[in-house]
Parts: structure tokens; C-alpha cells; sequence
């Protein structure tokens, strides 16, 4: 009796083995995919009317970048180990693969915002506007310009090709690079809302009371009161800050509060996981609500060149609500 028991117990953990975990290919694979299905999301639901930024040609090209990472990872994985131009490619070039990336996307944090915010301080300082297909070409290539500039110092630097070569012999685990760029610069825009918070919070709350939700071309739109009119650029900060800092948090309320968790309980993202599509648009919203403030007494009321975000409409959100009636064209943002 006791020999059957232990046969039959044989038997059924034969029918049923243990499930192995995922390998570290197979992982990456969902990580990517699912990324990229995101970065598709992000880029379809966002405004159709916004003209072409220096940060949109870097979305688009995150974009791309992601997409060709996911095939390369598929074909590595399912080939596993083949023979290309005499160069023998294995499961281990995924892993570098990755990293090669994930240091790239670490180190492309502050050069993507800074050229962000040069071009929108730019965009409103410019007396002529460049022709459309100039501004293109130029856009094009500053993007292709930074991606091989970053990509070359990640290869060349001698400390990140002794991480590289150090992590040869790990094929079942992949260790990934986490910028710092990005956690400072998270930082900063986090204490540069709370410092903005503390300022006006006595107009947030005025605001947030007098607010009105309307629709404007059948959409949701956020109506104040007239900014009353400035004489000079620092009462004109000073009405303009509140209205920024809601238009701002009502829109990005989830990502500003997933930082906040993010960095409360140090949480360590790899960088090709960090760096995406949504990441870089709640930048450009921070670097356009900025610029906004920084050269109110610059902008013009019927400007129609001015910085356009593709998930914030600031135009609309500052138009007057007793002249809701009268708006029969998309007006630009209303400047004291």
C-alpha cells in the first residue's frame, strides 16, 4: 500500500512539474511591448492640431527607438544563437542590447529638455519665423544629431565599457542602468510645483471655486475669470502662476502624484523603462508652462506661433467665461 501511495505520487508530480520562471528574454520582451503599446497609446490620443516641436520629432524617435528595440529582442530570442556578416550573436546581446540602451535614454534626460526649453525661449524671442520645411530639417536633424552624440559617448566611455564587459557572464540575470538624471529632474519639477503651490495657494483656491467647465467645440473646457490687466511683468507673474499651476496639475494630477510615490519609496526604474513617451510629454507641459511664465509680458494675445501642448490647451483655458459666446475661433492665451 505504501509503495503504491509513492508511486502514484511519482506519477502526478511527472503530470504536473513546477512552472520555471520567465527567462530574462522572454521578461524583456513584455516590458517592451508593453511600452511601445503605450507609446502608440500617447501618441494617438494627443492633440492633432499642435505644430511640430524639437520635442515632438524626440517622441516620435523614442518612439522609433523602442520599436526597433522590440525587434531586435524578438529576433534574438527566437533564433537564440546564430551566425550574421561572420559575428556570432547568442542570448547574452540581448542583455548588452538593453544596456546599451538603458545607458543611452539615462544620459539623454537633460540634453532633451535643455534643447526643449532653448527652442520654446526661442520660438517666442524669434522676430521672423523660419520657413516650415527649414524648421523641419533643422528639428530632424538636431534629434539625429543628439541620439548619435549620446549613443557614441555611451560606447566610447571607458567606465561604462568596463560595466559592459563586467556583466558578460550574466545570462540569467541583466542588470540595468537608473539614470540619476531623471530622479533630479523629477525632483526639481516636484519642488517647483510645491514652491508654486505655497506662493498663490490662497488664488488656486479662488480659482478652483470660480472656475466653470464648459464645451468649446465639443470638448471640456476650463474657463476663469479676466486676469486683470498688469502694468508690469511682476503683477503679471503673479495672475499668471495660479492659472499655470492649475491647468497644469488638472491635467497631469495622476503622473505628478506616480513621481511622488516613485520617489517616496525609492523605487529603482531602469532607464529603458523610465524614459518613454508619456515621461517626455509631462516634461514638455512643465518646460511650456515655464517658458509661459517667464516671458508673459512677451506674449501676444493674437499670437497664433506660440508653443502649443499637445495635451493642454492654455489657450482656451484663459479665455474670459463672459465672452464664452463670443468665441467662434480658437483664441490664444489670454496675457493681462
Amino acid at each position: 500500500m505504501t509503495a503504491l501511495s509513492s508511486k502514484n505520487c511519482s506519477f502526478q508530480y511527472q503530470l504536473h512539474p513546477p512552472q520555471q520562471p520567465l527567462e530574462p528574454s522572454c521578461l524583456l520582451f513584455l516590458i517592451i511591448l508593453g511600452k511601445v503599446l503605450l507609446n502608440i497609446l500617447i501618441l494617438r490620443v494627443k492633440r492633432e492640431d499642435t505644430c511640430w516641436t524639437l520635442m515632438e520629432y524626440f517622441c516620435f524617435s523614442l518612439a522609433f527607438v523602442d520599436l526597433l528595440l522590440l525587434v531586435n529582442i524578438s529576433i534574438l530570442t527566437y533564433f537564440r544563437d546564430f551566425v550574421v556578416l561572420g559575428i556570432r550573436f547568442t542570448r547574452y546581446h540581448i542583455c548588452l542590447l538593453t544596456q546599451i540602451i538603458s545607458f543611452t535614454y539615462g544620459f539623454l534626460q537633460y540634453p532633451v529638455c535643455s534643447l526643449a526649453c532653448v527652442d520654446y525661449w526661442c520660438h517666442l524671442s524669434r522676430a521672423t519665423k523660419q520657413s516650415s520645411r527649414r524648421q523641419k530639417l533643422l528639428y530632424f536633424l538636431t534629434v539625429i544629431l543628439t541620439w548619435i552624440s549620446v549613443l557614441a559617448y555611451v560606447l566610447v566611455d571607458p567606465a561604462i565599457s568596463i560595466s559592459l564587459k563586467a556583466q558578460r557572464g550574466y545570462v540569467y540575470q541583466c542588470p540595468s542602468y537608473v539614470s540619476t538624471q531623471s530622479h533630479w529632474l523629477s525632483l526639481s519639477m516636484l519642488m517647483v510645483l510645491l514652491v508654486a503651490f505655497l506662493i498663490s495657494w490662497q488664488e488656486v483656491v479662488a480659482l478652483l471655486q470660480a472656475m466653470r467647465i464648459a464645451s468649446y467645440r465639443n470638448k471640456a473646457v476650463l474657463y476663469f475669470p479676466f486676469p486683470p490687466h498688469c502694468s508690469y511683468a511682476g503683477s503679471c507673474r503673479e495672475a499668471l502662476l495660479p492659472r499655470l499651476f492649475v491647468c497644469f496639475l488638472g491635467t497631469w494630477f495622476p503622473f505628478v502624484a506616480l513621481q511622488v510615490l516613485i520617489l517616496s519609496l525609492r523605487v529603482q526604474i531602469p532607464a529603458y523603462i523610465e524614459m518613454n513617451v508619456p515621461w517626455l510629454y509631462f516634461v514638455n507641459s512643465f518646460l511650456i508652462a515655464a517658458v509661459y511664465w517667464f516671458n508673459c509680458h512677451k506674449l501676444n494675445l493674437r499670437d497664433s506661433t506660440l508653443p502649443v501642448d499637445p495635451f493642454i490647451n492654455w489657450k482656451c483655458c484663459f479665455v474670459p467665461v463672459h465672452r464664452l459666446k463670443q468665441v467662434e475661433r480658437p483664441m490664444s492665451i489670454v496675457i493681462c
